[in-house]
């Protein structure tokens, strides 16, 4: 049985007083049966340390492949683990389409990632004339094998997938939970066809693109969604409350 996990990704949103005030918020935060991550700008991520309960676990949204060296505006693993970072977002579509993240790149930063104990979540997704076009699983298939590239079965097992149509975030359209588990099932056939079907359904595989907690129960009551990758919704403790408890 594969448990649910809910990642919020806030994007290059909240002050570190912003983010004080979200952690007391949670105070009454209860949590059974789901793992939740809250993946906040780097300026955030020491104050999670400092006072977030151990309930909910910190994540980055992005790492660098190198512990160190001239690599301007990047964040290497060494400095994510000593601020307590367990998740890493790796090859979010606006890190795709803005800052030049490739199939490759992405690869390095997962291998990267799981050197340092670090769980990635790796994001993969069509465009909206891709979908249009009949090449949803085209592009899924082809960002999914090159990710996990070289992986070895054990760390397969532990990553999380997050699939996001990239037509579909933040701009209030969701693909329908029937469509979204079609796809996801189909990443998990492309990782059982590159490993096997035991390793496959081990792997946690995410829906995000406007996921909301008026909608969240009804992706994860689909049997292939495990979980959501959420952006503007996780703004809110509210909101992020309900999320998890919409999983559980």
């Amino acid at each position: 049985m594969r448990t649910p996990i809910i990642a919020g990704n806030w994007k290059m949103n909240k002050t570190i007083e912003e983010t004080k005030e979200f952690i007391a918020a949670l105070k009454d935060f209860s949590l059974e049966n789901v793992d939740a991550v809250l993946c906040v700008p780097y300026t955030s991520l020491g104050i999670l340390r400092e006072q977030l309960n151990n309930k909910i676990k910190i994540g980055s949204q992005n790492i660098h492949w190198e512990e160190n060296g001239a690599f301007t505006g990047e964040i290497s693993p060494l400095m994510l683990k000593e601020l307590g970072v367990e998740y890493a977002i790796i090859g979010h579509s606006e890190r795709r389409e803005m800052f030049g993240e490739t199939d490759e790149t992405v690869n390095r930063r997962v291998h990267a990632a799981f050197k340092h104990g670090i769980t990635p979540i790796v994001c993969v997704g069509e465009k909206l004339e891709e979908r249009e076009a009949g090449k949803t699983k085209d592009v899924v298939k082809e960002q999914t094998e090159k990710a996990i590239a070289n992986l070895s079965s054990e760390q397969v097992k532990k990553l999380v997938v997050a699939y996001e149509p990239i037509w579909a975030i933040g701009t209030g359209k969701t693909s329908s939970a029937e469509d979204a588990n079609e796809v996801i099932g189909y990443i998990r056939k492309v990782i059982a066809n590159q490993y096997d079907s035991q390793v496959a359904n081990e792997v946690r595989i995410q829906y995000g693109g406007s996921v909301k907690p008026e909608n969240i129960r009804s992706f994860l009551s689909q049997p292939e969604i495990d979980g959501a990758l959420v952006g503007g919704a996780s703004l809110k403790p509210e909101s992020f409350m309900a999320l998890v408890e919409g999983a559980k």
